[in-house]
């Protein structure tokens, strides 16, 4: 059996003398692995993906990305967030080719990364446009042409299509799995959709607030290519009912006691 890609050893998270985020989160993910992470608010979904991303230190435990450290790890990952957080003076092409300026790479290796994922995005002729001339969701296909353009093994999704429209985000989620196809990269998405989570996912987190920890974990076994059929199937269907009654009893738990 090959060494997982991520794992997560007993790891808890705190910031400062405050509560308790994540408590003793044990996990691991293979390569090619799509996770996604469901749960109430506050249960430490975001707080996941900024410990992988190295973004903050683990309080205790191990976290570890390919036996290293997420800081050491850094080069191999990516991450996309809720917003799309472009340079408003900086055309398309320009934003692509932040994270590869920052890490030095030469111009012609950018010019061609940039060709190569503005098509995987199916971009490429708003190459020379302006954040100001994007929908909300061709910002996002900008954001995620970023990502790519590090050829990351494993990329962090933080809920990024939350504030599209239904048939955007659907949409969205086809390009971003058939994006997969061709890359292959590792995937931790944070979202609130259960049927979301359901249609990209292989693997699905419940998690459990107060504090953050994994309540159930959930395979989903639908096959790939997902395609708007799959939204349709029984099987489909059947899964985000299942997912769905254990994210409700989750919540309920969750939530304050009535009072009398």
């Amino acid at each position: 059996m090959s060494p997982p890609l991520v794992e997560f050893n007993k790891v808890t998270k705190r910031f400062g003398a405050g509560p308790v985020v994540l408590d003793r989160v044990s996990f691991r993910a293979a390569a090619g692995d799509f996770v996604s992470l469901i749960g109430p608010s506050g249960c430490g979904k975001s707080t996941a993906l900024r410990l992988l991303a190295g973004l903050s230190p683990v309080s205790s435990g191990q976290l570890l990305i390919e036996g290293r450290t997420p800081a050491d790890a850094a080069a191999d990952l990516a991450f996309v967030f809720q917003e799309p957080t472009l340079l408003p003076w900086l055309n398309v092409a320009q934003n692509v080719e932040v994270p590869q300026r920052l890490r030095g790479v030469d111009a012609a290796v950018r010019a061609a990364t940039r060709t190569r994922v503005l098509e995987l995005v199916r971009l490429s002729e708003k190459a020379a446009a302006f954040p100001r001339q994007l929908s909300g969701g061709q910002k996002m296909r900008v954001s995620l042409a970023r990502a790519l353009a590090l050829s990351p093994k494993l990329l962090l999704l933080d809920e990024p299509f939350g504030a599209l429209d239904e048939m955007t985000r659907e949409h969205l989620n086809e390009e971003l799995l058939a994006i997969r196809q061709q890359a292959a990269w590792t995937a931790f998405f944070v979202t609130h959709s259960v049927a979301e989570a359901v249609f990209l996912s292989n693997r699905i987190l419940v998690l459990a607030a107060s504090p953050g920890r994994i309540h159930t974990e959930i395979p989903v076994p639908l096959p790939y290519p997902r395609t708007e059929d799959t939204r349709v199937s029984r099987d489909y269907l059947d899964l985000v009912a299942d997912v769905s009654r254990v994210l409700r009893s989750v919540e309920k738990a969750a939530a304050p006691a009535a009072r009398p």
